[in-house]
């Protein structure tokens, strides 16, 4: 394939790299640089998001994702508990934290540490709980005389510091009310 494989980079190994291909009719050249980075990780860049909602009951992922090289060591806290994976709480290998069934006993300050070779940072986000959307008056199947009108309902509960949209969507494709506003109409109600 004519491929080079290198292992256990270092910084001598960076620099100017060239592939020549040759048979009988000729030689042709291609370069390319090989950078070695290193450096400890820093939030700078991309911070954890300082706020994060969790529904009532469901999961969340919070990420964290730190630059760093090499690929650090990932630990989670809440508050000044270290959390360690368990039925409900896994910290995965991108440095993610998911907790699943929130509770309103999960709230709190939850900081990522990140740590390699070069260093160490961490950052920090407050997770707060938010009342689960549910949908509280589906759709009903409506029978309708080809040429007549047909209105479907949906109603839903959500928590009330949040904002609600309805998407319709027909046969999975989302539909464009915009676009096709003289074949549907969009009526909500307060």
């Amino acid at each position: 394939k004519g491929e080079l494989r290198m292992q256990s980079l270092s910084f001598d190994d960076a620099g100017m790299y060239q592939c020549i291909a040759e048979n009988a009719h000729g030689i042709i050249y291609a370069n390319a640089e090989l950078k070695i980075v290193a450096s400890p990780p820093t939030f700078e860049l991309n911070p954890m998001k300082k706020k994060i909602l969790a529904a009532k009951g469901g999961r969340v992922k919070i990420e964290c994702k730190p630059k760093a090289a090499p690929k650090p060591k990932f630990s989670w806290s809440k508050g000044t508990e270290l959390l360690v994976n368990g039925s409900r709480i896994r910290i995965w290998d991108d440095g993610s934290l998911e907790i699943i069934n929130i509770t309103k006993l999960d709230e709190g300050r939850y900081t990522c540490f990140a740590e390699n070779n070069r260093g160490k940072a961490n950052s920090t986000g407050v997770l707060e709980m938010t009342e689960a959307t549910r949908i509280t008056l589906a759709p009903l199947n409506v029978d309708v005389t080809v040429g007549e009108n047909a209105t479907m309902q949906c109603i839903a509960s959500h928590d009330p510091t949040l904002d609600l949209t309805f998407i319709w969507s027909l046969n999975g494709f989302v539909i464009d009310f915009e676009k096709e506003h003289e074949h549907y109409e969009r009526n909500v109600m307060v």
